[in-house]
């Protein structure tokens, strides 16, 4: 568009927008006429204004820059959190948890890194932060198609990407259970009071078995009614985990709480080696005999016969210095208990060092420091059972990635805040697992890349860090968007380089 100037017959002249973009002149406004030179110029300048409206073409005045920036500032349309794209949603992708389409498993997953809530306080962060909009029934919907269709592929991909870090070496996997309790009263057919981990007996719980494999990548994971005895969550998993993949051979590790004759018995029968945790205290007496005979110093492991398996038995330094020192801490708890006529009958049991305690003359209650004495026999002192024939030092090395389940466990409740559980149907509270065992996978893969990219950042620090990466949309005056990633730390800068976005 232009200003056309027109005098006619009587020497007035028109003022006029022309537009010539389809090849002809065009008159799009007359603005007016007029045969005095300053009020054509009048009308020339309003002409251009019209032209400015009409296009959306405005005119900076580059030498207020404070004005500048105010409207530049204005044409922001929409700001969204893109670090967790950037960093975990490629992560998400790399794993191959992207051939399950629905965006509401990739949201729900993500968010559950960054933002822990419940599902519809995670949507209301995705309408601030990313201008998503998601309603409770779509939330439940997915969530009950999640439990259907999508639980099963969602632990094969995890398995094929964990395979392919582990160059395919999956000789070992390691196995335990943790409770989940939720704030009810009532139970149903799968929240029940049993023995909780986390010393609430008194609420409803689930147990969940998780199996992972070296350096705790995660495996497969089942849920049990809250009052299943853990040793009876193992086989199940076991055997489908085997029977899925297709193992001939492997080899299973967990700790003493699994450990039973029945479950022993089980795990021979259907052909797999083991290393179990074991209860040397609880053994028969030829056996607790034979231990002690050791005489083992700092650092020494010995085998003795248990049937037609091997017992490896080792002694710490160390840990002969904490079991003194917890069973010392427990003996004068005790002692100020029974002096303040806390203790009863009803104490005397086997739970913790309760163990200790004794009735005498009249029913009252004591320490029995002979008992005390007996038990600093086993100080630093910790058994393995095994049907294994690898090396002793292979079995120990094998248990001692057992504990990086516990750090799972860890991560499930601390990072992921796996409970409250916010759902009462059995079909739901599957899904949630399901989503917290996506999102532990993500979790896990970025503490690999981290490692093996030499950050100094922690899995926790980087997730910290990405949520204040921002992409701002500006809008021109001609309707073009143009969107800036906007980073403005060194920390910011240096997950820039290490993901390169």
């Amino acid at each position: 568009m232009f200003i056309r100037k027109k005098p006619n017959k009587s020497g007035l002249i028109s003022v006029q927008v022309i537009d010539k973009s389809l090849g002809k002149y065009r008159v799009i406004q007359t603005i007016g006429s007029s045969s005095n030179p300053k009020e054509v110029e009048r009308l020339v300048h309003e002409g251009k204004r019209f032209i400015e409206h009409k296009t959306g073409i405005g005119k900076f005045d580059f030498t207020d820059y404070k004005s500048l920036y105010t409207q530049v500032l204005s044409t922001i349309q929409t700001h969204k959190m893109v670090g967790i794209h950037y960093v975990l949603g490629k992560i998400f992708d790399e794993i191959g948890f992207n051939h399950i389409t629905d965006a509401l498993f990739r949201d729900l997953v993500l968010y559950r890194l960054i933002y822990p809530k419940s599902k519809l306080r995670t949507t209301e962060y995705l309408q601030r932060y990313e201008q998503k909009y998601y309603s409770e029934d779509d939330i439940y919907r997915y969530m009950d198609k999640l439990q259907a269709t999508q639980k099963e592929v969602v632990q094969k991909i995890s398995f094929k990407h964990t395979l392919c870090v582990l160059k395919g070496d999956i000789q070992a996997v390691f196995y335990d259970v943790t409770t989940i309790y939720f704030e009810i009263e009532r139970e149903d057919e799968l929240r029940k009071t049993g023995f909780s981990k986390e010393g609430k007996h008194q609420h409803p719980q689930i147990v969940l078995g998780l199996l992972v494999s070296r350096d705790a990548y995660p495996l497969a994971y089942d849920i049990f009614e809250g009052n299943k005895y853990e040793g009876d969550t193992f086989l199940p998993i076991l055997q489908k985990f085997k029977e899925k993949y297709q193992f001939e051979k492997i080899t299973v590790v967990a700790d003493a709480g699994l450990l039973s004759a029945g479950n022993v018995q089980q795990l021979i029968e259907h052909g797999y080696d083991f290393i179990l945790g074991a209860r040397i205290k609880n053994e028969k007496q030829s056996i607790k005999d034979a231990i002690l005979r050791l005489k083992l110093t700092n650092g020494q492991s010995k085998t003795i016969k248990k049937d037609d398996l091997r017992m490896i038995v080792t002694y710490s330094d160390d840990r002969a210095k904490k079991d003194t020192y917890n069973r010392e801490r427990g003996l004068k708890k005790l002692e100020k208990q029974i002096q303040s006529g806390k203790l009863t009958k009803s104490s005397i049991n086997n739970k913790g060092y309760n163990k200790f305690l004794r009735l005498e003359g009249n029913m009252s209650v004591s320490l029995d420091h002979q008992k005390a004495q007996q038990d600093a026999l086993w100080d630093g002192l910790k058994g393995y059972l095994t049907n294994s024939t690898l090396t002793n030092d292979e079995i120990l090395e094998n248990y001692r990635h057992l504990w990086q389940i516990e750090k799972a466990f860890r991560v499930a409740k601390s990072e992921l805040k796996i409970r409250p559980v916010y759902h009462y149907k059995r079909r739901r509270i599957e899904a949630h697992i399901c989503l917290n065992f996506t999102a532990y996978k993500v979790y896990k893969e970025l503490e690999r890349q981290l490692k093996e990219k030499g950050a100094c950042f922690s899995a926790e620090k980087t997730i910290e860090i990405i949520q204040n990466i921002y992409q701002l949309s500006l809008i021109t005056p001609n309707n073009e968007v143009i969107t800036k990633t906007i980073i403005l730390t060194d920390e910011q800068r240096q997950i820039q380089e290490l993901f390169k976005f």
